[in-house]
């Protein structure tokens, strides 16, 4: 199914870029450096959820699978 696929590659991403944060924060990166990951980190979550919601209104259901 093309929803879990895009799901599925988007919180993959969002998980490395969880992970980026981390280890850019234990080197005490730079904070733009820091942001601009946070920032990307954000974006990808809210695709997340924009495409939870419109599954959730296509389908005439709540997805609990979360």
């Amino acid at each position: 199914m093309e929803f879990q696929r895009k799901i599925k590659h988007l919180e993959g991403k969002h998980q490395k870029l969880h992970k980026r944060v981390e280890a850019l924060e234990a080197e005490n990166a730079p904070e733009f450096s820091v942001m601009k990951a946070k920032k990307e980190k954000l974006l990808v979550k809210d695709e997340i959820n924009r495409l939870y919601a419109q599954y959730e209104s296509d389908s005439g259901i709540e997805y609990f699978g979360r």
